[in-house]
């Protein structure tokens, strides 16, 4: 008993070291972090919803880039699809182009020492960044750079939501097809994502490279107008609620995670009460523990209010959107959940060209034609271990 009393008072004691080294880290993240604004841009922006359209056109790019390719991944797997990645990267340096890979620590930590050794040694230039680090270890630990951006010649761009791995290119038993929403440009927006990847490298590997040096844009001028959104764990909160406040007619969020702040719920339910249509759709099959049943206690509080809520059939839905009235579209790496939110490094495109967007809009509608609707009576419905499995993920919502 004694023994046990001990193994208890060192668990409450771990668990409040971690609280202050979360809150200290937090009010330092803070205090260090600005606000990074981009003006608005025109590029020509396609839509790529799976991954192996995707994947086909992106290692095109980068087959026939000339001079650099920036990458940036939250996650890199080790499987087929992945090789053929890395070995395409060490074969543009064979033939001359600088290629810089980043990657997120945590996200990528199956990433192989061997596959990094390799990829060096051929001449690309590997980074890490957000590694953990003192004093508070624990809060940079949760810290992650989830953004997917990639930068070829300075000419083309993509972000959004697809990584590399097999369940991305439609390989995977349980998450099969992938859905989710990618966009490659060309254009004047590219410079910005430009600027976003350098700061990333300099956090990562410490080499300051200068935006005029690398960056050889030649002026083309795009055909839909967009504005690149970064957040870096701070910031993405105001823009959804900026959005949604604009909103008069319809909001769809589509998203693979549903667990938005007070903030923002108490605008949601604001302007349900003032008749905006709402409509979310999230994936019925589950990724991760607890993040479903983490979205149930939002869920009826909005449909109570009377926004539809739908669940995706056709494999698994990973997008992330945002449309309001169809006039304001934002499509990128943010999901609608406190990670997001509050601790992830994300970058958002938001696009405001009408004609642009009806085009997406059908791919949206497409979404939902592939979902069911949820009601209040299926999530009232008595559940012992659903109810057990909301009240944990409540507990640990900011970290799933």
């Amino acid at each position: 008993m004694k023994a046990l009393l001990i193994i208890l008072i060192c668990i409450l004691i771990l668990i409040f070291l971690l609280l202050i080294d979360f809150k200290l880290g937090r009010k330092k993240h803070i205090s260090q972090t600005q606000k990074t604004t981009y003006p608005k841009r025109n590029s020509d922006i396609s839509l790529y919803t799976s991954g192996p359209e995707l994947f086909e056109k992106l290692f095109q790019d980068i087959q026939q880039a000339t001079q650099y390719v920036h990458i940036l991944f939250f996650i890199v797997k080790n499987d087929k699809i992945s090789q053929r990645f890395t070995n395409l990267l060490k074969k543009k340096v064979t033939e001359g182009v600088e290629v810089r890979l980043l990657l997120d620590w945590g996200g990528s930590l199956s990433f192989s020492k061997q596959t990094i050794t390799s990829l060096k040694n051929a001449g690309v230039k590997f980074s890490f960044c957000h590694l953990p680090k003192f004093p508070f270890f624990f809060y940079s630990s949760q810290e992650r750079n989830h953004r997917k951006i990639t930068i070829i010649d300075g000419k083309i761009g993509y972000i959004g939501g697809f990584n590399i791995g097999k369940e991305y290119n439609n390989q995977d038993k349980k998450l099969n097809p992938w859905r989710d929403y990618h966009l490659r440009l060309k254009g004047e927006g590219v410079q910005d994502l430009e600027v976003e990847f350098l700061a990333d490298w300099l956090e990562g590997s410490g080499e300051n490279i200068k935006y005029k040096d690398i960056f050889i844009h030649e002026g083309y001028k795009g055909k839909h107008l967009h504005q690149f959104v970064p957040t870096e764990g701070l910031f993405l909160q105001e823009t959804f609620v900026d959005l949604i406040k604009q909103a008069q007619n319809s909001i769809i969020i589509g998203t693979p995670y549903f667990i938005p702040s007070e903030k923002i719920m108490n605008e949601l339910i604001y302007k349900l009460k003032k008749g905006v249509h709402i409509q979310i759709l999230v994936p019925e099959t589950s990724d991760h523990i607890f993040v479903k049943e983490a979205s149930f206690p939002y869920f009826r509080t909005l449909l109570s209010y009377g926004a539809e809520i739908y669940q995706y059939q056709k494999g698994f839905f990973h997008a992330k959107y945002l449309l309001i009235d169809d006039s304001i579209l934002d499509i990128g790496t943010a999901n609608f959940d406190k990670r997001s939110l509050f601790l992830n490094h994300e970058i958002n495109c938001l696009i405001y060209d009408s004609a642009y967007i009806a085009e997406v809009k059908q791919e949206i509608e497409m979404d939902f034609k592939n979902s069911s609707s949820m009601s209040l009576e299926q999530l009232n419905k008595f559940n012992i271990w659903r109810s057990t499995k909301e009240k944990i993920a409540a507990m640990i919502a900011t970290f799933l």
